[in-house]
């Protein structure tokens, strides 16, 4: 078996004089909303799994390798109870996000994945379990997981996932095996605020749309993160600010906002949510508030592939 070599660093990007891409209506920035579905494919001992899932609330003082009921119904909450308000409050402002979706998540909650798209969110592509693709062995077992989680999405949803992001790290292969199965962009990047083509010679350009985790509700799990609501909500307003004003003054980037369904859908940190959305609203016009795949799109179309 022919092991890839990993790709090299690239601590350049796009340098001093990145893209000045004028963007709709004239915004100075871009908001990417983006929401986890991975309940259910996270690691339990009631699944078969060696061990359960060791972030959640609080540390969990169950033996490694015994049933972690706790843990597991600190997950389903975000699918019984979270999801719903989410769903109600970008209805209330009209707002898009992009999901990622685990294909094991979606398999087991198929018609909360259909609701999810029938009200004009993207399905993207999370991985079959909320793993990361880095522990894969070889390339055969990552692309059948791929395929399932597709097919997953696609037989709940109706569309096939054109957006993939993996927990932690893609593997040595994954980006190919994202090109063979026709996938537009990838979002494992941490490294820049404004897309940018992954094309190795002789292989098809692939997108890559960055994300981050510094605007992430999961720094509410962390001991350097949030702790009240209006933590994350003063974080995302001076985000905000800083990058209206390098739009305004020519040079438009994104500002991702990720949120788990088992996290900012609790009442106490579901007001972050719904505050950020209001912040969000307020800027009218400045802000472009897009899903992943129409930012991809529009990208594609405007930024060509390095020759």
């Amino acid at each position: 078996m022919t092991i890839p070599a990993l790709p090299p660093r690239d601590l350049r990007g796009h340098g001093a004089e990145p893209p000045r891409v004028a963007l709709p209506d004239g915004a100075k920035a871009i908001v990417s909303l983006v929401v986890n579905l991975e309940e259910g494919a996270e690691w339990a001992v009631s699944d078969g799994d060696a061990v359960a899932e060791g972030m959640a609330e609080v540390r969990s003082v169950v033996e490694p390798g015994r049933w972690d009921q706790g843990t597991e119904q600190q997950f389903a909450y975000g699918v019984r109870a979270g999801v719903w308000r989410i769903l109600r409050e970008l209805e209330a402002h009209r707002r898009v996000a992009t999901f990622w979706m685990c294909g094991r998540a979606v398999e087991r909650s198929p018609e909360l994945a259909r609701a999810i798209v029938a009200a004009g969110h993207e399905g993207a592509c999370h991985g079959w379990r909320w793993r990361p693709c880095a522990d894969y062995d070889d390339a055969d077992s990552e692309r059948r997981d791929l395929a399932r989680s597709i097919e997953a999405i696609e037989r709940a949803t109706g569309e096939r996932p054109q957006g993939f992001f993996c927990r932690g790290s893609e593997s040595r292969w994954t980006r190919g095996l994202l090109r063979e199965a026709g996938f537009l962009y990838s979002s494992n990047g941490l490294d820049d605020d404004l897309p940018y083509w992954d094309a190795p010679p002789g292989e098809r350009p692939l997108l890559v749309v960055p994300y981050a985790f510094d605007s992430n509700d999961m720094k509410f799990f962390h001991p350097n993160g949030f702790v009240r609501s209006d933590d994350m909500v003063d974080y995302v307003r001076d985000a905000l600010d800083v990058l209206v004003r390098e739009g305004e003054a020519g040079c438009p980037k994104l500002l991702n906002l990720g949120f788990h369904l088992r996290i900012v859908g609790r009442p106490g940190r579901f007001a972050a949510f719904r505050r950020i959305l209001e912040l969000v609203d307020g800027y009218g016009d400045a802000l472009w508030v897009a899903r992943r795949v129409d930012l991809a799109r529009f990208w594609a179309a405007r930024v060509a592939p390095p020759a």
